[in-house]
């Protein structure tokens, strides 16, 4: 099954972190997923601060929530079941600093 992995970090936690290791772990961790079937490096997001949010009748500088963690990047894997993207997810860097979603990605025709 393919799931999307998004991740949710503390902007401030992340940089105070040594950041000399975060980018070593980082590096280890996407070459780890450029050696895995199905998975991809993702992409990394600007901070929050300079989101812009679009509602049908209004528009908004800055992240929607009000939370110490916001939206940063996100990669696709490919795992056999819940437990295998859990392991990725725990293995990704950010997971330090916040959270990681995984989400399974519907397949053509699942919604029908």
């Amino acid at each position: 099954m393919r799931y999307m992995m998004l991740i949710h970090h503390n902007d401030a936690a992340l940089e105070a972190a040594e950041q000399k290791a975060l980018w070593a772990d980082y590096a280890a961790f996407n070459e780890a997923l450029g050696k895995a079937e199905g998975a991809s490096s993702g992409e990394r997001l600007t901070p929050a601060s300079g989101a812009t949010v679009v509602r049908s009748d209004e528009v908004l500088d800055g992240p929607y929530a009000d939370t110490r963690e916001q939206l940063a990047g996100y990669f696709f894997i490919e795992a056999a079941n819940l437990e295998e993207a859990i392991a990725w997810a725990k293995r990704c860097p950010s997971s330090r600093y916040g959270a990681i979603e995984i989400r399974p990605v519907m397949q053509a025709g699942q919604w029908e």
